[in-house]
């Protein structure tokens, strides 16, 4: 894996984070969604201390909003107002980055305020009057692969944002849809990605959804979370998204597609093995 000539960097707390240089890979982790404030403090604290040990660069990531539950009446998070307040004392106690999604362009500037990386989801990765509205904020902005998109139709979105003037931009590569309730990952693709000139990101998390198949929410299958974390990193990518949640059977969101917290430490453990590879 050859280094970018357009790198992206942003700095936190005197302490940068980069992607595409090639010296060092970053985490976006955390749980799905804001359940309670002590839930998502708890789970940060405890990934600090992860990631630290492991010296792997970690940005916590956590919605505070759903806007594409299945079901009407699934959990979506606590809303605007109180979710990012909860995201923000996170920032302020643990001393993290925050990455969080946005939905619709009136929660732009007041998601700016709190995230140091503002997320596109991957339903909405067409939308032009989003992605400029986010571009416009001059943050790092992390575009998901809409499940319907070639790797190198991003290059729409890439022009989008470029439009705007703005360069900080990560691809995300989170599944596409294979036939019904199913998402598959050609490896292949973060190279044709990769190849728009911009970091990629291996979203190991949401590519093991199974959409819709647990009828009224989408079930998962996070034992298949490190494995494709792990072939990601083989092929080579510039930082890795997982959902992880300290009990991920009670969690309100994303459950079936979380890896439980206790086995994050040995997962940086393998992907720092594989990542150093790269480095020879």
């Amino acid at each position: 894996m050859l280094p970018l000539k357009n790198t992206v960097s942003f700095s936190f707390n005197n302490q940068t984070y980069t992607w595409g240089d090639v010296n060092r890979w970053v985490l976006f982790a955390g749980p799905d969604i804001v359940e309670d404030e002590g839930l998502v403090i708890e789970a940060a604290q405890e990934l600090k201390k992860i990631t630290a040990q492991n010296h792997v660069p970690w940005i916590f990531k956590c919605s505070f909003d759903k806007a594409n539950r299945t079901s009407g009446k699934s959990f979506r998070g606590h809303g605007l107002e109180k979710g990012l307040a909860i995201l923000q004392k996170v920032k302020d106690k643990v001393g993290c980055p925050v990455l969080t999604d946005v939905h619709e362009t009136t929660q732009v500037a007041a998601v700016a305020e709190v995230a140091d990386v503002i997320q596109i989801p991957a339903f909405l990765s067409r939308q032009t009057d989003l992605l400029h509205a986010v571009a416009d904020t001059g943050k790092v902005v992390h575009i998901k692969k809409g499940q319907f998109l070639a790797p190198w139709d991003m290059k729409s979105a890439v022009e989008k944002l470029e439009s705007r003037g703005n360069k900080k931009l990560l691809l995300c590569e989170r599944g596409t849809t294979f036939g019904y309730n199913r998402l598959i990952n050609d490896m292949t693709g973060l190279v044709d990605m990769r190849s728009l000139g911009y970091p990629v990101i291996m979203d190991a998390s949401h590519s093991t959804q199974l959409p819709g198949a647990s009828g009224s929410a989408s079930g998962g299958r996070a034992q298949m979370i490190p494995v494709l974390a792990r072939a990601a990193m083989a092929v080579g990518v510039d930082g890795v998204f997982i959902e992880t949640h300290p009990n991920p059977e009670a969690a309100l969101c994303d459950g079936p597609s979380s890896l439980p917290l206790s086995e994050m430490n040995e997962l940086l453990k393998t992907l720092n093995a594989i990542w150093s590879i790269h480095q020879k």
